[in-house]
């Protein structure tokens, strides 16, 4: 029996995002003048406001208006350059409430002599990979993100458009904003092997000038068929139906004007699901953003990703769930549990595996990323090892993304 399964994906652009953005420039400020920065920083926004609270622990003297500025700049390069958007780099207000780290959670996490540094707080993390695309992550989350890559090039480029004074509304439309949100539903057999692109939804921000027909020809032109035509090239199981069999809703209330942070509040940490992937792996519930690797919500996270993109890469099973669980100050997993789909080995024999081939400690783990440094900015797309527009510059993925393991996945397993 055939059933549906759906994922969605954001813009830069969506409230939740933008908050998480700042976290992470907060998180990155800290970490260029000091590597071993103990930072866990969350963020608000709403109308014209941002909020910003957490903890720091850090010889990195980043003052208020260094902060400040970082964050003008980054709202301004997300395109809320304009009071009339309800969200501005230029008026916006920012406060700012961040106190020191408690010296209890230092404590259990910091290495010494004579301890190995220990996980910065209890919790689950989930790894998760399918050979179900050429990135492993599953085909609807790839679609729609694939959708919102597309949107976020448009305005991207629509803002230069605008600063160099070009007037084509057919390549660059100056009535496009920030927010975004897609998503995908596909169809897919017993065996889960995805049949047909079933329902697309895609909303995009627009000015009040612009009418919404031309916002829905314009999207079904210049993103939806070639995001669609791009999937069907690259994976031939779908069947190749044509654009009217598939169910599609673009700004399906007929207007999406108010949005981003004027239409609605974010915050830090809204998005976990879209940061990983998509519903079809479970989420232990920790954020990414705002936090520095000793907190194994993310570095965890990252290696767990890591070990199962490559174990599925090494063709060891069509999928992989793994699950890692630490506990405060202690260094290795309490817990390490595989779940594969058609696997040629025992579950038993894929952890052995794992546990023989990574180390899973905060400490091995930080050191094979390279995590103590400012790059957490760009991690605003979440996991897929596709290469990523990140405010107009092109980002080829992230180390957790690498598939260096493969060849030694495939000795352990002598094949």
């Amino acid at each position: 029996m055939n059933r549906l399964f759906t994922s969605e994906f954001v813009s830069f652009g969506h409230p939740d995002k933008i908050a998480d953005q700042i976290s992470d420039l907060v998180l990155d400020l800290y970490l260029a003048k000091d590597s071993e920065s103990r930072v866990a920083v969350e963020t608000l926004v709403t109308e014209n406001r941002v909020v910003i609270a957490g903890e720091v622990t850090s010889k990195a003297a980043i003052t208020r208006e260094t902060i400040d500025e970082g964050v003008r700049k980054l709202i301004n390069a997300i395109g809320y350059n304009s009071p009339e958007l309800g969200f501005c780099g230029n008026t916006v207000s920012i406060e700012q409430h961040i106190h020191r780290q408690s010296p209890d959670i230092a404590m259990g996490v910091d290495s010494s002599s004579t301890k190995e540094q220990g996980a910065g707080d209890q919790g689950i993390m989930f790894g998760y990979a399918t050979n179900e695309t050429y990135n492993f992550i599953p085909l609807t989350l790839d679609i729609a993100k694939s959708l919102i890559y597309k949107v976020e090039e448009i305005l991207l480029n629509s803002i230069v458009s605008k600063e160099k004074g070009y007037n084509d509304d057919r390549i660059f439309p100056k009535w496009i904003r920030p927010d975004a949100k897609s998503q995908v539903t596909i169809e897919y057999d017993e065996d889960w092997n995805p049949v047909r692109i079933h329902t697309i939804v895609l909303s995009v921000q627009h000015d009040d000038t612009v009418d919404i027909d031309t916002v829905r020809d314009f999207l079904t032109e210049h993103v939806i068929i070639p995001v669609v035509n791009d999937a069907k090239d690259k994976y031939t199981s779908l069947e190749n139906r044509p654009l009217d069999d598939i169910i599609i809703y673009i700004n399906p209330t007929g207007k999406f004007v108010i949005g981003g942070p004027a239409g609605d509040t974010g915050l830090t940490g809204r998005k976990i699901i879209i940061d990983t992937y998509g519903g079809r792996a479970p989420h232990g519930g920790g954020a990414f953003s705002g936090k520095d690797p000793s907190k194994v919500d993310r570095s965890a996270a990252y290696a767990a990703r890591h070990i199962a993109k490559n174990i599925v890469a090494a063709g060891i099973a069509d999928e992989i769930t793994l699950q890692l669980a630490y506990c405060i100050g202690i260094a290795q997993p309490v817990s390490i549990c595989v779940n594969a789909k058609n696997p040629k080995f025992s579950q038993d024999k894929i952890v052995e595996c794992i546990k023989t081939l990574w180390d899973l400690t905060p400490a091995g783990i930080i050191k094979k990323f390279n995590l103590k440094r400012p790059m957490y900015i760009t991690t605003v797309n979440g996991f897929d090892g596709m290469e990523e527009i990140v405010f107009g510059k092109i980002f080829s993925g992230h180390p957790w993304e690498n598939l260096d393991m493969v060849d030694d996945i495939k000795k352990y397993f002598n094949i």
